[in-house]
């Protein structure tokens, strides 16, 4: 009997001396808090009000500065430990990869409804399944009070731009472009429209040139390329053949690699070079065998291969980045080439005309008339690298935001209405169910409700009387009632043009609401061991 007894106050340990387990409540209160904990960090960015963060990079690119307000640019940036928090940076990076915006209100949202969960295991010991249940039944009411407000204007086109137009204003309402709002919100309308329906972001190319303002930002049709042509060669070519190719032009490169040659004279080092230039020479000539007159080349193109373009008038481009000759590909209708042995098997690109243009102190290749005709250039321009860099992860949201919209042409009122019309719904499911789901629900709707308080917050405005008025008028079946943050007053979204995509407020409701539920089924953490390197007898 003493035996039994003192095993058990030595619980066998089945684990490895360095591995680390927190069971049930210590999982859960663990999970919980670091999932809280990315909520508070990022919800003071939340809204048009909402605050910056300033991250300070290591490492590699140290003493590199961001400031930004775009949550899953900070959640990117930060190293998180908590398993919990992990999951919510990841739910917020998939929320920037599907449709673009949104993730800060997805990561508070998800954080909310972890924070109502707490409250309802401690204080009315409700099992986490029981929750899981409501909040299931409270999502599907959601997405079916959103369903009924969402309207589509896609077949009248003078309205769809215009809803196009406010979604874009509204997206930017919370970034750094907020101060050049209908400027910004023109550029991207415009060239999401030229996309003819397509969604295909890779033809909207984005150009960042110091100096000037963001207001002298501007939309240039066509595609630029940020190199010069060689040395006495065109700097205009009409009617252009252009060849795209990833190939050494580099006489050292040709060399067989790790050979040795012994010599008796330094004239036979010359005839080396010779045989080498002879093998460019030879290289040029294939390539000029294509009938191009413009070769752009991913890789380098030394002294003397420009010399021979030059002298057979071709322009050459070298060094063109891997994402500008992709893009340039694209555009051009070309394919990117390494053997110029078959040039009857080669796609050339082409366009109307190629000439150099000035972007403030500097010059840039502009290509004009290109076959995808979709493709654009967007330049921004700006004071400070900090600045242009957010202005891109702003315009690039709102191209995103703008590309999803045209595939589900729905929209639904911002402002905080969307949430308070889903709050309103769940609450009256609440209070139609019997038992401890009521509270699971009920909780969901408060912490829908937490999205335009915290809003309001952001602004400096009295969240609790906003709020309220809000909820009344929702009740009297005012959906389209929000927030005007501008003025800190409850306003019709319908007058003062705040709209946002339908697909946008869905992903942040189901994404959300699946990373809570996945965060509250938790009840056991394991920290495996660290694998060991197998030591030799030598002891290394």
């Amino acid at each position: 009997m003493l035996n039994i007894q003192s095993r058990s106050l030595n619980p066998v340990n089945i684990l490895k001396s360095e591995a680390d387990e927190e069971k049930a409540e210590t999982a859960r209160l663990s999970s919980f808090i670091g999932a809280i904990a990315i909520g508070e960090l990022v919800k003071t960015t939340l809204g048009p009000k909402g605050m910056d963060k300033i991250l300070l990079h290591e490492g590699r690119s140290e003493g590199k500065v961001e400031v930004t307000n775009d949550g899953a640019t900070i959640l990117r940036a930060i190293g998180v430990d908590n398993p919990a928090s992990k999951v919510l940076v990841d739910i917020s990076k998939t929320q920037d990869e599907e449709v673009g915006d949104g993730t800060t209100s997805v990561t508070v949202f998800a954080s909310e409804l972890l924070k109502e969960a707490e409250k309802l295991i401690e204080e009315r010991k409700i099992h986490p399944q029981t929750i899981i249940s409501g909040w299931r039944k409270a999502v599907d009411v959601s997405r079916v009070a959103l369903e009924k407000v969402a309207v589509d204007h896609s077949k009248d086109l003078d309205k769809f731009r215009s809803d196009l137009l406010n979604i874009a204003r509204t997206t930017l309402s919370s970034k750094i472009l907020s101060q050049h709002n209908d400027t910004f919100a023109e550029l991207a309308v415009d060239a999401v429209m030229r996309l003819k329906g397509s969604g295909d972001l890779s033809a909207i190319q984005i150009i960042k040139k110091l100096g000037g303002t963001l207001s002298d930002s501007f939309l240039e049709k066509g595609f630029l390329l940020n190199k010069r042509p060689g040395v006495n060669q065109p700097k205009r070519i009409e009617n252009a053949r252009i060849l795209i190719a990833n190939t050494p032009m580099d006489t050292d490169k040709i060399k067989v690699f790790g050979s040795r040659v012994k010599v008796d004279s330094v004239a036979k080092v010359a005839e080396l070079e010779l045989a080498e230039k002879e093998k460019m020479k030879d290289k040029v000539d294939l390539i000029l065998k294509h009938n191009i007159n413009v070769f752009i080349n991913r890789q380098l193109i030394y002294n003397y291969p420009e010399q021979l373009f030059s002298d057979a008038g071709v322009m050459a481009i070298e060094h063109a980045d891997f994402d500008g000759i992709e893009r340039l590909a694209l555009v051009t209708g070309g394919e990117i080439v390494s053997t110029f042995g078959n040039p009857e098997k080669v796609r050339l690109g082409h366009c109307d005309l190629i000439e150099e243009v000035m972007i403030g102190d500097d010059k840039v290749l502009k290509f004009s008339g290109v076959p995808l005709g979709e493709a654009c250039t967007i330049v921004i321009r700006g004071a400070t690298q900090q600045i242009l860099d957010e202005a891109e992860r702003s315009l690039h949201d709102a191209l995103c935001v703008l590309t999803q919209t045209v595939k589900d042409s729905r929209v639904i009122y911002g402002g905080g209405s969307g949430e308070m019309l889903m709050a309103n719904a769940v609450s009256q499911l609440a209070d139609s169910t019997p038992g401890k789901e009521s509270f699971a629900i009920e909780a969901f709707a408060k912490a829908l409700r937490q999205l335009p308080t915290i809003i309001a917050d952001n602004g400096g405005y009295d969240s609790a009387q906003l709020i309220s008025e809000l909820r009344a008028y929702h009740s009297q079946g005012k959906h389209s009632y929000g927030l005007d943050m501008n003025v800190g007053k409850t306003a019709d979204m319908a007058d003062l043009g705040i709209t946002e995509p339908y697909v946008v407020k869905k992903q942040v409701l189901i994404s959300a609401s699946e990373a809570a539920e996945m965060i509250l089924r938790v009840d056991d953490i394991i920290k495996a061991a660290p694998r060991r390197r197998e030591v030799d007898r030598r002891g290394h």
